[in-house]
């Protein structure tokens, strides 16, 4: 071999720059919701803390939310979105299995030709996309980056199911990330555990709907199999990520969970032993479990509520279908 090739090379540091956010156009309250599934707006609350949740209209997809997300995160980046050379959008709420969400926002935010690809890791996917924006940008196969969370769980939810359709909301947040002279971003600690796969879900294939032998397919999940696993296992993810990032609980801002369950929140909040100054995402209440959107949707309000943790640290941890998970700690904006 007479030729060397070059290899590209990156910044030393990435950091979050903004966040966007949008949200399904109608509250729905917990008694909208309460008959197909024989319960009532004390019992919702009590098991999940869920007041009202977020949900889009017919005629919104998670399309729509990604790109409005996308373009608030980007205005308020000040980077030009023509700069922005890579778009990763985490969504399990694809209308259409191809083409991608993430090609599709970055045509509507003006970011052309940026590479463009979905990530399908469930809750977890935020936190999977954030990994790989640092990745990618630290690599030098890009200098920014628009990491978008989007669902519209509202299509393939079944009314009926007592497991799980109370619970989902319709959403997006989005984020920049760009070179950083401080480390912004500290390492991911994910994974999977595919032996629980049949533990939340869908219930059927399209090729079952399509050849009637089955109806549409919608999410399910068994809740107290997720319940334990998330709030045993995942604190210890939760812990680890602390670990690599050289990180005490009490030297966190906030702690944004996948918003799950208000009760698994409350129980990861103990299990880590965090101090009462740090601020809890808690998002859910209103909002609902939007999967992939919930981390940046929750961290949104906390910014907006909080702005004095700007500047600080945040643990973030996502964990769903899969079952996958994925945790890291970020400087906030």
């Amino acid at each position: 071999m007479t030729v060397t090739l070059n290899q590209a090379t990156g910044p030393a540091y990435t950091r979050i720059y903004s966040y966007g956010a949008a949200r399904g156009e109608n509250a729905v309250p917990n008694e909208d919701l309460i008959g197909p599934i024989d319960s009532s707006d004390e019992w919702i609350r009590q098991r999940t803390g869920i007041v009202t949740r977020t949900r889009a209209v017919a005629g919104t997809s998670a399309i729509d939310l990604a790109a409005d997300a996308a373009a608030e995160a980007v205005t308020r980046s000040g980077v030009p979105a023509d700069k922005i050379d890579a778009v990763i959008v985490a969504t399990v709420s694809n209308p259409k299995q191809t083409p991608s969400v993430s090609a599709i926002v970055a045509d509507r935010i003006g970011a052309n030709p940026a590479a463009a690809y979905d990530v399908n890791a469930a809750c977890a996917g935020f936190a999977y996309a954030v990994a790989q924006a640092d990745a990618l940008i630290r690599a030098g196969a890009a200098h920014y980056a628009v990491v978008v969370g989007a669902e519209k769980l509202s299509d393939i939810v079944d009314p009926t199911d007592r497991s799980i359709s109370f619970l989902l909301g319709d959403g997006a947040g989005a984020v920049v990330i760009g070179p950083s002279d401080f480390p912004g971003i500290g390492p991911t600690v994910w994974g999977s555990d595919g032996s629980k796969a049949d533990a939340v879900g869908m219930n059927h294939t399209l090729v079952e709907f399509r050849d009637g032998q089955a109806p549409w397919p919608t999410l399910r999940q068994e809740g107290p199999t997720v319940f334990r696993w998330a709030v045993w296992e995942m604190v210890k993810v939760a812990r680890k990520a602390l670990e690599e990032a050289g990180v005490e609980p009490g030297d966190l801002a906030a702690f944004v969970p996948h918003q799950a369950n208000m009760r698994i929140i409350d129980e990861f909040a103990k299990q880590l032993k965090l101090p009462e100054s740090v601020v809890i995402g808690r998002d859910i209440e209103t909002t609902g479990n939007t999967s992939a959107a919930s981390i940046p949707l929750a961290t949104h309000r906390l910014l907006e509520e909080h702005p004095e943790l700007s500047g600080g640290l945040a643990l973030q941890i996502g964990f769903g279908a899969g079952l996958v998970f994925g945790a890291q700690v970020v400087v906030l904006p």
